[in-house]
């Protein structure tokens, strides 16, 4: 393949997934926690992939409750204020599980942008959340940075 036909089929490959994005109302979207949404008013909730927040309601410190409520309000600002754009992305989970407890405790996986950015990107760059990335359908352990004693 010459280059020119490289870059043509990564230029149409981008315009393509550049068109897949579904706008969203804000009213449309509810913010359970800092990584978490519910979508059209109905379950089941949605866990936004690529980053983790903060836990609010099962958290192992203090701090990382603290930092939750603040990822969960900017997370609101985010909805409140920009134009968004959904997509429900396939789970990262052993097949078959999918919809179950053994798979993101039953919720469902997608990607939420704010005027077109990722907001687990927006989370991430305000220390506010971490990258996590799954494998096609594994994850690794749980980043969850927040309560680990400082290092001398």
């Amino acid at each position: 393949m010459s280059v020119k036909a490289f870059v043509l089929t990564i230029f149409s490959m981008c315009i393509c997934h550049a068109v897949d994005a579904t706008s969203i109302d804000r009213e449309q979207v509810y913010v359970v926690d800092g990584d978490t949404i519910r979508v059209y008013n109905e379950g089941p909730d949605v866990r936004l992939v690529g980053f983790n927040a903060p836990e609010t309601r099962r958290a192992k410190c203090p701090e990382e409750r603290a930092l939750g409520d603040v990822a969960t309000r900017r997370l609101r600002d985010l909805v409140r204020s920009q134009p968004l754009d959904f997509d429900y992305v396939d789970c990262a989970c052993p097949p078959g599980t999918e919809g179950t407890m053994a798979c993101n405790f039953g919720r469902s996986c997608g990607t939420l942008k704010a005027a077109g950015r990722d907001v687990g990107e927006i989370l991430i760059a305000e220390k506010l959340a971490v990258p996590f990335q799954c494998g096609a359908n594994r994850c690794p352990k749980t980043p969850r940075p927040w309560c680990e004693s400082p290092r001398p």
